[in-house]
């Protein structure tokens, strides 16, 4: 009797977590390229945390009462030990744990970067995911408006070298704890006359984080909220002080920026300053970046007080940006140089003629058949035309006898185009120096005229 066969389940991943395809990683390369060269420019160096941290670091830095804590944390118990554990869905906490854990500010501030995954448990929309990858930088123990403005500067200068226009920069000041502790009060008696009013996510911040009302979206409540006490009221001389000298600090160094004093951010950490990059261009999640100082987070996690600032940015939003506009982004090639082969003679000769080219320094791609001969070389020609290499290095039964290769420049100039074809044969000895030109790193053969 036979057993009827039975349709494999066809698996697919997580919704809001994707895969990044090769066509795409060209996009994700150049960010990260021009990101790094500007965090080299200010001298901040890299830190890589773990991916799973405890819950606990979490709960105790951004606030119990927040979103993030209360609906869109991963979290999930360590089977050896019981231990609560969660994906990380901010770098911030963790890269302060680091610092206090390994003792990084012993010695003075550190100027340091990170990227990565992050994750969040909430309904995927465009630029918005469960697994999301943010670059951030984090400044820890610098206490004046001027590394503010340095972050906020650099940041800046990552969409300027990036050519992204139409990013509007946004700060306000929360100004300290017991000045925001005073607002609080008169907000939440404010509030209370228009409880009728208020939606059940505003009610229940009422209790919890009654700020973030202030930046609800919510366009029956927006009459409510403009006539609600403004921190900026409450803020005290020195923090003035603070905020202003930042701003002379931007203008100075000609970066606009508006004031809104609705501006509070979602995590309880912050203190004066904070600031958003949003733009109009990716529907309601308008904001690309932002940050600002937490003077009192690595005290509460259990090291020495020290001040720190720093933002993040949402590396999928930016990219979607670079897409709208049509950003120029140079052509990655698979290669320098691709190898073909005819036979099973010729296949031994290219294997060790790709293997001379990497260890001078070349990045080559070997023809390797997906049945059992080899293609033709017409059809080979066009994979190598298509892996974007400079050169083509063909070895047939007449190179094998030789001992010889046939050299073909597939990205001619144009007066070479209008000559014979950019091609030459050459020993096998001398087939590294044809290509490579020592004396300026550039990648050439002459052609014959």
């Amino acid at each position: 009797m036979s057993v009827p066969s039975q349709k494999l389940l066809r698996l697919a991943g997580v919704k809001g977590m994707n895969d990044i395809l090769p066509e795409q990683a060209t996009l994700w390369a150049y960010f990260e390229e021009v990101a790094r060269a500007t965090l080299r420019a200010y001298g901040y160096q890299q830190i890589r945390t773990p991916i799973v941290e405890s819950a606990a670091l979490f709960t105790r830095s951004i606030g119990a009462a927040t979103d993030i804590v209360e609906k869109e944390m991963y979290c999930f118990t360590d089977a050896l030990n019981g231990e609560q554990l969660t994906l990380r869905p901010e770098n911030t906490a963790a890269i302060v744990r680091a610092a206090i854990e390994h003792h990084l500010l012993y010695d003075g501030p550190k100027r340091l970067w990170y990227s990565g995954p992050m994750f969040r448990h909430e309904r995927p929309q465009r630029g918005r995911y469960r697994q999301f990858h943010q670059l951030g930088v984090e400044a820890l123990g610098f206490a004046g408006p001027d590394i503010d403005a340095e972050i906020i500067l650099m940041g800046q200068r990552l969409w300027d070298r990036l050519k992204l226009k139409g990013l509007r920069l946004e700060l306000n000041t929360l100004g300290q704890p017991h000045e925001r502790a005073a607002h609080r009060a008169a907000l939440v008696e404010y509030l209370r006359q228009y409880i009728d009013l208020l939606d059940e996510d505003a009610r229940r911040r009422l209790e919890t984080n009654p700020l973030r009302i202030l930046d609800t979206k919510n366009p029956a409540l927006q009459d409510v909220i403009r006539g609600a006490p403004q921190l900026i009221d409450f803020v005290g001389e020195a923090s003035r002080a603070h905020f202003e000298t930042l701003g002379r600090f931007l203008r100075a160094n000609g970066v606009s920026f508006t004031i809104n004093p609705r501006l509070v951010r979602g995590l309880d950490y912050y203190n004066l300053t904070v600031f958003e990059w949003v733009t109009e261009r990716l529907g309601a999640q308008g904001s690309v970046a932002g940050g600002g100082r937490y003077d009192t987070l690595i005290g509460q996690l259990g090291g020495t007080p020290a001040p720190a600032c720093g933002w993040a940015l949402g590396i999928e939003r930016i990219l979607e940006l670079l897409r709208e506009n049509e950003q120029h982004v140079p052509h990655e090639s698979h290669c320098d140089v691709y190898v073909l082969h005819d036979s099973e003679a010729a296949r031994m000769q290219a294997f060790i003629v790709s293997e001379r080219l990497r260890a001078a320094g070349l990045q080559v791609v070997q023809y390797c058949s997906s049945a059992g001969a080899p293609a033709r070389f017409k059809t080979q020609m066009k994979r190598a035309d298509a892996s974007g290499a400079a050169y083509a290095v063909i070895i047939g039964g007449e190179e094998v006898a030789r001992g010889a290769v046939t050299i073909k420049a597939l990205r001619c100039s144009a007066d070479a185009a209008r000559g014979s074809a950019a091609q030459q044969r050459v020993a096998v000895e001398h087939l590294t120096r044809a290509l490579f030109d020592t004396s300026t790193g550039a990648h050439g053969v002459e052609s014959k005229g």
